[in-house]
């Protein structure tokens, strides 16, 4: 199944596994302001997903990365991954077949998306699904295929539990990101002592329970404000008293104001 809507070739849609070509892409876009949700899936080949408006996340391997304007997911083939989405999208989608994978990552991670690699993306989404594998197409696609193994990694990931008893007090968590209860009010939550909590999350994770709760309130923020929300109502949604302490938050995790961010994000479109 396509990833979303394609972007203008509906009718030359291919299931990606099935195109004998090292680099398949397709465009997608989507008008629909609500929730999409494709569940768990895999594919053969390796897939990159860029968005350049709106905000998708994509669970893969116990992680959860968040792909905001100007970023990509790397997913590498055969990873099973699911992929959730809120309100009007646009991107690019490129398949790429395991024997082109050379120099690629070898795992899941969010990538800095330079504005030749998105060049790149939307030449070669323009091409016929079985495009000629000789001349300027073969050299499209392997500059294509140097840009993305040379694009930064960025630190848009929150490592995911697998253990079902943390994983309960996780999902709550999301689905409830306003409620600043403590470790403890957590704890007794999910029928844990504080310390077994604690203890549970940073073997899991990596991440002390404040840290890991920071991470989560970035990684949303950053999923609303692509998806346009304004900063006065992601923090009330995060559950923090005032926007300027939000504010701070952001400033501290990602370097710069959650306003500067999204204005780099949506300028590199131009």
């Amino acid at each position: 199944m396509p990833i979303l809507n394609e972007l203008g070739h509906d009718s030359d849609w291919m299931d990606p596994d099935e195109v004998p070509r090292p680099v398949v892409t397709y465009g997608f876009i989507t008008e629909v302001f609500g929730s999409i949700e494709l569940a768990p899936h895999r594919h053969a080949k390796g897939q990159i997903i860029l968005a350049q408006r709106g905000a998708l996340s994509c669970e893969v391997d116990g992680g959860l990365w968040i792909v905001p304007p100007r970023s990509a997911i790397w997913i590498p083939g055969g990873a099973l991954h699911s992929v959730k989405a809120t309100g009007a999208l646009e991107g690019y989608n490129a398949f790429i077949a395991p024997d082109a994978e050379a120099g690629l990552p070898g795992s899941c991670c969010a990538l800095s998306v330079s504005p030749l690699l998105r060049e790149l993306l939307a030449r070669a989404a323009a091409l016929p699904a079985l495009y000629e594998e000789s001349g300027a197409n073969a050299r499209l696609v392997s500059v294509l295929l140097d840009e993305i193994a040379a694009a930064r990694i960025e630190d848009l990931h929150l490592p995911m539990p697998a253990d079902a008893r943390l994983r309960r007090v996780v999902d709550l968590m999301m689905a409830a990101p306003a409620e600043r209860g403590t470790l403890d009010a957590w704890a007794r939550r999910a029928g844990l002592s504080e310390r077994t909590l604690a203890r549970l999350i940073h073997r899991e994770t990596g991440m002390s329970f404040g840290r890991w709760r920071q991470q989560l309130g970035v990684m949303l923020a950053i999923k609303w404000l692509a998806g346009g929300a304004s900063i006065q109502q992601v923090a009330a949604d995060l559950g923090y008293e005032s926007v300027p302490s939000f504010v701070t938050m952001f400033r501290k995790a990602l370097g710069t104001s959650p306003g500067r961010y999204m204005a780099e994000r949506h300028a590199s479109r131009r």
